[in-house]
C-alpha cells in the first residue's frame, strides 16, 4: 500500500503543477526497487529529471516549464511518439503495457523477430524496418519525425551513429538494463518507458504481477543441483555464462547453481565465454540439468540431433537421465518475462514440469 500511495502521489506530481516548493529542487522520485540503473526526479511545473547510465535528459510534457538549472539538457517530449526502438530487448516491454502504437521504427526486420507481436507488426509495416542499428535510414527519420531513440549498449562501439542522430535533432538514450545485477531490474525498465509514453499504471501493474511470481519461487528451499547453461559453436567450442551474467543469475534465484565455475579471468564486460569441450565435459559432465541455448546455436528437438554435435555428450549425466532442456528462440526477446523465465528453470530443475513450459521444452 505505502508503494503504490508513493506511485499515485508521484504521478500526481508528474502531470499536475503543485505549489509549495522550489522548482530547483525535485519533489518527488519514482519508486523502483530493483532497477539501479535508472532514476527519474519530478519536478514542479511537470517536468522530470531522467538519469539512465551517465547520461540525462529534460522530461518535458507540453506546456511543462523547465526547472532552473536543467535548461541545457536535451529533452525528450513526452508523451513520446514515433519512437526508433534500435534496441531489440525493450520492444516487448512495450507491448506489455500496449504502448506498441508508440514505437514507429526498429533495427530488428521481420524474419529475426521471435515474438510473433512484434513480427506481425513489422510484416504489416505498422512498425517500420530501418536498417540495422549502426547504419539506420536517416532520411526516414526525418520523414516523418521521431521524438526519442532507445539504443543498447553496442552503440557505443559505433559513436559517429550517435552522434549523427544526436546531430539531426533526435534525442539518444542508451538502456543499460543488461548491466542490472538483478533480473527484476531488467523488468523494471519498463516503468521508464511506460513514463514515456503515458503507460505507468499498466507498467505498475504488469511489474506487480512479475514480482509476485518471483517472490512465490523465492521462498522456496534450494534445489542443491547443478545447471550447465550454454551452446556449441560451428568450430566446436562451448559457449557458457559467465557468474554475473543475468542466466546463471537467474538459474540462483530458482534455488540451482551454475556448473560452470572454472573461467579464465576477462577485462571485458561479455556476458558469455568460449571454452574447449575438454574444460565443458571436465566441469559439467555430472550437472543435474543441461540447458541449451537455441538462441544462437538454432532449435534442438530430439536428443539425436542434440548427441549429433558432439559425441561426449551422450556420457553426461543429465544426458543418461533425461534432464536436457532447449530454450525456445524468443527467449532473449521476452525482456519482460525474467520472473516467469525463474519459475520455469525452477520447474525443469527441480523435475516439477510435467510437460514443456513456454520458455524451455524438454529434449526428449
Amino acid at each position: 500500500m505505502r508503494r503504490l500511495l508513493c506511485t499515485l502521489a508521484a504521478l500526481l506530481v508528474f502531470v499536475f503543477a503543485c505549489g509549495g516548493a522550489s522548482a530547483e529542487e525535485p519533489v518527488g522520485s519514482m519508486e523502483l526497487q530493483y532497477a539501479e540503473h535508472f532514476s527519474v526526479d519530478y519536478y514542479v511545473g511537470g517536468a522530470a529529471l531522467l538519469r539512465a547510465g551517465d547520461q540525462s535528459f529534460l522530461l518535458q510534457p507540453d506546456g511543462a516549464d523547465i526547472p532552473e538549472g536543467l535548461e541545457k539538457l536535451p529533452r525528450i517530449s513526452v508523451p513520446a511518439q514515433n519512437i526508433y526502438l534500435a534496441s531489440s530487448s525493450v520492444p516487448d516491454l512495450f507491448l506489455q503495457m500496449d504502448a506498441l502504437d508508440a514505437v514507429r521504427y526498429t533495427s530488428t526486420d521481420a524474419p529475426s523477430w521471435r515474438i510473433p507481436e512484434l513480427r506481425e507488426a513489422v510484416e504489416e509495416e505498422e512498425i517500420a524496418y530501418i536498417g540495422k542499428y549502426s547504419a539506420p535510414d536517416y532520411e526516414a527519420l526525418l520523414t516523418e519525425g521521431c521524438d526519442l531513440v532507445v539504443e543498447n549498449t553496442m552503440i557505443l562501439h559505433n559513436p559517429s551513429t550517435k552522434e549523427k542522430l544526436e546531430a539531426l535533432g533526435f534525442p539518444v538514450l542508451i538502456e543499460y538494463s543488461s548491466y542490472e545485477p538483478h533480473p527484476l531490474g531488467r523488468v523494471e525498465w519498463i516503468k521508464l518507458y511506460a513514463l514515456l509514453c503515458g503507460k505507468l499504471p499498466e507498467a505498475e501493474t504488469f511489474f506487480d504481477r512479475q514480482l509476485e511470481t518471483y517472490q512465490t519461487v523465492e521462498a522456496l528451499e534450494p534445489l542443491h543441483k547443478s545447471v550447465a547453461f550454454f551452446h556449441i559453436t560451428a568450430n566446436g567450442g562451448v559457449v557458457v555464462r559467465r557468474q554475473a551474467d543475468y542466466i546463471t543469475r537467474m538459474i540462483e534465484l530458482a534455488g540451482a547453481e551454475n556448473a560452470i565455475t572454472e573461467l579464465p579471468p576477462s577485462d571485458n564486460a561479455l556476458s558469455t565465454e568460449t571454452i574447449q569441450m575438454e574444460s565443458f565435459y571436465a566441469q559439467a559432465r555430472d550437472a543435474d540439468v543441461l540447458i541449451y541455448n537455441s538462441t544462437v546455436a538454432g532449435d534442438v528437438t530430439d536428443m539425436r540431433s542434440f548427441l549429433s554435435q558432439h559425441p561426449l555428450l551422450g556420457d553426461f549425466k543429465a544426458v543418461k537421465e533425461g534432464n536436457v532442456w532447449c530454450t525456445e528462440m524468443s527467449m532473449f526477446q521476452r525482456s519482460s518475462a525474467a520472473a516467469d523465465m525463474i519459475r520455469e528453470l525452477r520447474a525443469a530443475v527441480s523435475g516439477d514440469a510435467e510437460e514443456d513450459l513456454r520458455y524451455l521444452h524438454r529434449i526428449r
